[in-house]
């Protein structure tokens, strides 16, 4: 898709939906602060607790998932607190699966086309699979926000 489409898009959504833009910025900050938490607690437990990569990927990814879902209700959703959190939790909950399903997978993906580089690295090996482990994150986490964002607003805070 050309660059300059993409841009047109994003503007004109901009100025037909500035409540939603503001939403997504909101949802986007949130999910920048859980994403902190994600790569300290994935950090710590890949290279400090020895734990594999793909079992410390999912306990950061909850780790992220519930401070984000206290966050959004406060913040991205506010009106959202005159609703019962239970059956929220469990939209969120569900979506969050979902998008540690497509985390995972891409998580998984990129890793591995990434892994043949940091392993005939020259200098050391260990940071360079440090760099590639936390860019397939990162990517991982740019995918899953899209679906995060739309499935939450369109189900989790449906109405709002």
């Amino acid at each position: 898709m050309n660059l300059l489409l993409i841009i047109s898009q994003v503007r004109a959504f901009a100025h037909e939906q500035p409540k939603e833009l503001k939403r997504f910025v909101k949802f986007a900050t949130v999910g920048a602060l859980g994403s902190v938490t994600d790569f300290a607690v994935f950090n710590g437990l890949v290279f400090w607790a020895s734990l594999m990569p793909l079992v410390a990927n999912a306990i950061s990814f909850c780790a992220a998932v519930i401070q984000n879902f206290l966050l959004n209700r406060r913040w991205t959703f506010p009106e959202s607190q005159e609703r019962t959190p239970g059956k929220q939790l469990s939209k969120f909950a569900i979506v969050s699966a979902v998008g540690l399903g497509i985390n995972t997978v891409v998580f998984h993906y990129v890793s591995t086309l990434l892994e043949p580089f940091w392993q005939t690295m020259v200098f050391d090996t260990d940071w360079a699979m440090v760099i590639s482990l936390n860019f397939a994150k990162l990517f991982a986490i740019g995918v899953v926000l899209f679906w995060n964002f739309t499935a939450n607003r369109f189900w989790t805070y449906r109405g709002l």
